[in-house]
């Protein structure tokens, strides 16, 4: 979102509205107003509570959707045209009444299908009457856009779906994509990382990003169980989230010296923990495919490493994997056969190489920011 607004803004009037720091910069001094690269960012009243407790992650969406809701009704305008994300799950509806009220146009961008995350998340039960309420108004709410922005097949199919065939229209594919200029294959023998840690001579699998809900996290530490007494292979997970503490708690219980957790790390280091490894897991829980599209999969790639995909079959994750021939895809739900992908990765090392090459390539050619770039300017035209 950061880059599509500082593209959109070297030829258009561009503002930001949005909450405070959430993630590697929560709790530190910002602004409430700044220009930044010709974009005018606008930090509304928001809370600091702790997103990983849900009652206090409900408070914080209520205080920083109503916050921009108030912030919406003042500064939109006639013919302005205005993208909402997701999330919170509460800030689109919001968005859409002040962009009616004042005469703006507005257009969707889907990160997260709701209610279909909070039932595979376990937030809610699937037959529930507020997961039925909540599939009503998404509904209705994806029928009043004027365009839908998802990141994938799989987003897309269910997409349709809520919104019924003759919306469908309305639906458009534009995936997200790496940062070339950021992350680059390096050598796994000089990685800064991997040598403070002790772990050169492993063959290392790792994970990266939150560890939340949403995430096969039982599967991943399932399948470094089993692997327990090979001394050869070792888990490095680096990240947060709401089931940090479970897994803090499992590797201590079971004593999985084969594993090492990590804390979540600035994006200025992407390019040093992501080639801190040999393959990468990237994992979404049963229930997720089309609800969410795991994003950091294109820098994974960008890093030259194999993918294995620990998601359904159907998901645009596994898809990916399976057509550019880059990694392995096993069921979110089978730690058994996590484990046996890890071992048959750690005694192939040229397909392993071979896989993050045909990863890298890929990424130049199609998950690039020149092309999904060029697909939002042909959107908002």
């Amino acid at each position: 979102m950061t880059e599509l607004a500082v593209h959109f803004a070297r030829s258009r009037r561009v503002a930001v509205l949005c909450g405070l720091p959430k993630y590697n910069a929560r709790g530190r001094a910002v602004p409430r107003l700044e220009i930044w690269r010709g974009v005018r960012v606008e930090r509304c009243r928001d809370s600091t509570l702790d997103k990983n407790r849900m009652s206090q992650r409900i408070l914080m969406v209520f205080v920083s959707s109503i916050s921009i809701f108030g912030r919406a009704l003042r500064r939109f305008r006639r013919g302005d045209k205005v993208l909402v994300v997701t999330s919170p799950p509460l800030l689109p509806f919001l968005v859409r009444i002040a962009c009616a009220v004042r005469g703006a146009r507005c257009l969707l961008r889907v990160d997260d299908v709701y209610p279909e995350v909070f039932v595979a998340a376990g937030n809610m039960a699937p037959r529930s009457l507020a997961v039925k309420v909540l599939i009503g108004l998404n509904k209705g709410l994806y029928r009043s856009m004027e365009r839908i922005v998802v990141l994938g097949r799989d987003m897309q199919a269910l997409a349709r779906a809520k919104a019924g065939p003759r919306f469908s229209r309305k639906i458009i594919v534009i995936p997200n994509y790496a940062d070339l200029d950021l992350v680059r294959p390096e050598p796994k023998a000089s990685n800064p990382l991997l040598k403070a840690l002790g772990l050169t001579g492993k063959f290392v699998v790792q994970n990266a990003g939150n560890m939340g809900r949403a995430q096969a996290i039982e599967t991943m530490i399932g399948a470094a169980e089993r692997l327990r007494d090979r001394a050869d292979i070792h888990f490095l997970f680096i990240g947060a989230g709401a089931k940090r503490r479970w897994m803090e708690d499992e590797v201590r219980a079971k004593a999985l010296t084969n594993v090492t957790l990590l804390g979540e790390r600035p994006r200025t280091e992407q390019n040093v923990f992501l080639n801190a490894c040999d393959i990468t897991i990237v994992s979404l829980r049963a229930g997720m495919a089309g609800a969410g599209v795991p994003s950091r999969m294109y820098n994974v790639m960008a890093a030259g490493k194999p993918i294995l995909a620990v998601v359904e079959d159907h998901s645009e994750l596994a898809r990916v994997v399976r057509e550019e021939d880059i990694g392995w895809v096993v069921p979110s739900d089978d730690p058994g056969r996590a484990a046996e992908a890890v071992v048959r990765a750690a005694h192939d090392p040229q397909t392993v190489a071979a896989m993050g090459f045909r990863a890298r390539k890929a990424v130049e050619a199609k998950y690039h920011p020149g092309r999904s770039l060029a697909e939002y300017e042909r959107l908002f035209r």
